[in-house]
């Protein structure tokens, strides 16, 4: 491709891999970045060639655009890709790409800054005749002028952060006295995640959903779209699930939306890969919300639908050739939904989770399922930087075979190590309401209790197959056994009739008696008890089929099991067969962090006297905030940290005194 012999990767984890990918199949040199963090990550690996960044901090590393520019240059290369996030929407960077010789993959740098102000976009949107939805946009961003702004448009409405996205620095005010609360918070994370504090006040818009259009333009001035894609199920006002084409649209709305999404790129004359983001109505009336001037993460369902590599593009594009089909060709096959896999919690407000993949299974990629990862078995994720670690793409005829596929794909897969998101993915898949496309943006938070009904207690067929692999490994210290499972012959080492004592943990504690031999068994757990057989399988799995002929894979990481049927998976973690009792530590009175990160605000001081749930503490980490709250009414003593401090993990952040004594607890 001429031009683009050698490029260079801004960028990390799946997006680095799948831009890798398709440099490879173009035979383009790519050349992968990386922090210290990143030393050993996955793109690391899958690039042609690496180069070193700085420190683990983003700031200091992929933030960086004189560190960029300065591995570019050393690496020789002749273009610069930025994937998403990072410095893919920074105006500045794309500038010091061109000032360097280098070819910035992507839009011109006037138009991401253009873009990059929500305020400025929606003004020139409206100048265009694009719909937006009413508000305030200006320049004045006293609180004065806000709270009277406020009042003007009344409530429901949203405040939004003008620089960046990913839902940082959003709120929705449903009350007027709420409002001065919701904008410092939104002002401090705006913050520290962009730089920039000021925001935009909007209208709410009921019963909303978010559909947004992909659209591409080359420096002969074409511009096309390519068809539109459902974004509604959000966390955070971060999306979970994707899908194309949406359930929702009709053929006129659709029509209208993609002419409008056409408008808006010919009005900045953009270039490159951009999406255009609107927010619909209940009643079908959409409104222009953003425009991302960059690939989007859920990139993968268009190019399933539309048999296109939007990657490729992007590089002939960029290396000055013209879009390689008119809008008329471009066309839509089928149904694709892709999930993102998160390490994080959802029963915890879906908090970051941190730590090593011991073990990630999933079924083989194929006609009709890609998964880009992030990660695979061994690698580990950090606190430094977003916890995306893999998408699960389906694609079939229709919806209701994407969303039959979807289902059987996440409960194949399962993930040891990390918490993640794997079991509210399932109940998603499963639940009427998403499979008769019946959700908006409020879908989580409407029905989040139902959604986390799957932390209940782990089937007992999981918990018997947890209890075989661990017989198995005590059989054989010193090598394979006779009477492992994984050895050949006629199955195990006999039990006696009393059985074999097995505790584990999972969200509460579990024992289970373990009754049988040759391979034939039966486990017994809270008066229920079940018969299966045992047989290995490749490497460091094990095969429970059950009266129910359902199969059970088991993959061992030290104590640390990972158990997954066709219905779900557990981590279950070895406990004592017999505990004693002993006195929790009061978590009660030291609340700590969550995960690693930054004291951005302090609610409380010595001497207060707290409710239970009250606002302690606001820690910043992982790109989010999250609020420290008291878990017992009582009285602060002491407050341990400072705005600014940065913390670890369980660090102690207040010393509270509660007006009860500790529980006593079993472990």
């Amino acid at each position: 491709m001429r031009g683009l012999a050698r490029v260079l990767i801004a960028n990390r984890g799946e997006i680095a891999c799948r831009i890798m990918r398709t440099a490879r199949r173009l035979g383009i040199t790519s050349i992968a970045t990386y922090s210290d963090a990143d030393r050993d990550a996955l793109h690391v690996r899958t690039a042609d060639e690496a180069v070193y960044l700085g420190p683990a901090a983003p700031s200091q590393s992929y933030l960086s655009v004189d560190r960029v520019i300065a591995a570019a240059r050393r690496a020789n290369v002749d273009a610069v890709h930025p994937g998403y996030g990072f410095l893919s929407e920074n105006a500045t960077f794309a500038a010091a790409c061109a000032e360097a010789g280098l070819i910035f993959i992507g839009p011109r740098p006037g138009t991401i800054e253009q873009m990059g102000s929500k305020s400025a976009a929606k003004r020139l949107m409206a100048d265009a005749g694009v719909p937006v939805v009413p508000g305030y946009h200006g320049t004045d961003q006293s609180d004065e002028t806000l709270a009277a702004q406020a009042q003007r448009i009344g409530c429901p409405l949203m405040i939004k952060a003008v620089a960046g996205g990913g839902g940082k620095g959003m709120r929705i005010v449903h009350e007027p006295q709420e409002f001065a609360a919701a904008l410092a918070a939104a002002r401090r994370e705006a913050r520290n995640a962009f730089g920039d504090d000021a925001v935009l006040i909007e209208r709410y818009i009921e019963e909303p959903r978010h559909i947004e259009f992909q659209v591409f333009g080359d420096a002969q001035g074409r511009i096309v779209h390519l068809h539109e894609r459902e974004c509604s199920i959000q966390r955070r006002y971060q999306k979970i699930i994707e899908e194309t084409p949406s359930p929702f649209l009709d053929a006129a709305t659709r029509e209208a939306m993609a002419a409008a999404a056409v408008a808006a790129a010919q009005a900045v004359d953009y270039l490159n890969a951009g999406t255009i983001e609107f927010i619909v109505g209940g009643d079908r009336r959409f409104y222009f919300m953003e425009m991302n001037t960059r690939l989007q993460v859920e990139h993968p369902v268009t190019e399933c639908v539309t048999g296109l590599d939007l990657v490729e593009w992007q590089l002939r594009v960029a290396a000055g050739e013209s879009l390689p089909l008119e809008q008329d060709a471009i066309e839509s096959r089928g149904h694709a939904i892709e999930a993102r896999v998160y390490a994080e919690n959802p029963a915890r407000e879906f908090l970051p989770s941190t730590g090593r993949i011991e073990a990630f299974r999933h079924p083989p990629v194929g006609p009709g399922l890609r998964i880009d990862a992030a990660v695979e078995s061994g690698d580990l994720v950090t606190s430094h930087y977003d916890p995306m670690i893999a998408k699960l793409i389906v694609h079939a005829t229709t919806r209701a075979q994407a969303c039959e596929r979807l289902a059987r794909t996440l409960d194949r897969t399962a993930i040891a190590g990390p918490a993640t998101n794997l079991g509210l993915l399932r109940r998603i898949a499963r639940d009427p309401a998403f499979r008769h496309g019946d959700v908006d943006t409020r879908y989580i938070d409407a029905h989040l209790e139902d959604l986390l009904a799957f932390e209940s207690v782990p089937g007992v067929r999981l918990l018997a197959a947890a209890a075989a692999v661990r017989l198995a490994s005590e059989s054989e210290p010193h090598g394979r056994s006779p009477a492992s499972p994984w050895s050949a012959g006629n199955g195990w080492q006999p039990i006696a009739t009393a059985g074999r004592r097995i505790a584990f943990a999972a969200d509460r504690r579990y024992e289970l008696r373990l009754m049988g031999s040759a391979g034939r068994y039966e486990a017994e757990i809270d008066d229920e008890r079940i018969a299966f057989t045992a047989r290995p399988l490749a490497q460091d799995q094990l095969e429970i089929t059950t009266v129910e002929s359902r199969l059970v894979t088991v993959t061992g990481a030290g104590e640390a099991l990972l158990v997954a049927d066709d219905q779900g998976s557990s981590s279950l973690q070895l406990a004592p067969a017999y505990p004693v009792e002993r006195v929790v530590d009061d978590e009660r009175a030291h609340p700590g962090s969550p995960l690693p990160g930054r004291v951005v605000a302090v609610e409380v001081a010595a001497g207060e006297r707290v409710e239970r749930g009250a606002p302690l503490v606001i820690v910043e980490g992982m790109k989010m905030e999250h609020t420290v709250r008291a878990l017992a009414a009582g009285v602060v003593e002491r407050v341990l940290v400072r705005v600014g401090d940065q913390v670890e993990a369980e660090a102690p952040l207040i010393d509270l005194t509660p007006d009860e004594a500790p529980p006593a607890d079993r472990g």
